[in-house]
């Protein structure tokens, strides 16, 4: 198992290309990374970036989303470095409640304690995102946590 920890950065201009090209490559959205860029942080591993994911602040409520870990950097731990990072991140600014959506790792989130709740029960402001009511498919699991 990793256990050294991983090191956020936020995204900015000249990552905005590397954030795009994993969500694509993974087939998650990425249309709206132009206008929530600052949504968006780097996992590097050292000075290597390893995987990306954002967190979107409506108030006391935060949308986890495009959580995702390079390809060559998977199975050594990183998506939970990733998703402890930047749960403590939102933590820190104020978010008390983390919402997402998912197609595949439902089964990850709710082994790190995400309650799977219906799409109607997150509140307005996050349903309004463009991630829940554009990019996430209807049929995506949604998923509520403390933090």
């Amino acid at each position: 198992m990793y256990e050294e920890t991983i090191t956020l950065k936020r995204a900015d201009d000249s990552t905005r290309s590397y954030v795009e090209a994993l969500l694509e490559n993974n087939g998650l959205p990425s249309q709206d990374i132009r206008s929530k860029r600052e949504c968006f942080y780097i996992a590097h591993d050292g000075a290597d970036p390893v995987g990306i994911g954002g967190i979107e602040t409506h108030g006391s409520d935060g949308l986890l989303r495009s959580v995702v870990i390079e390809q060559s950097a998977r199975g050594r731990g990183l998506g939970t470095a990733l998703c402890d990072s930047l749960e403590a991140t939102a933590s820190a600014d104020g978010i008390e409640r983390l919402y997402l959506l998912t197609t595949t790792a439902a089964d990850f989130f709710a082994a790190r304690g995400y309650a799977e709740i219906e799409r109607a029960d997150a509140p307005a402001r996050i349903q309004q995102t463009t991630e829940f009511d554009e990019l996430c498919p209807t049929t995506a699991t949604c998923m509520k946590k403390p933090v």
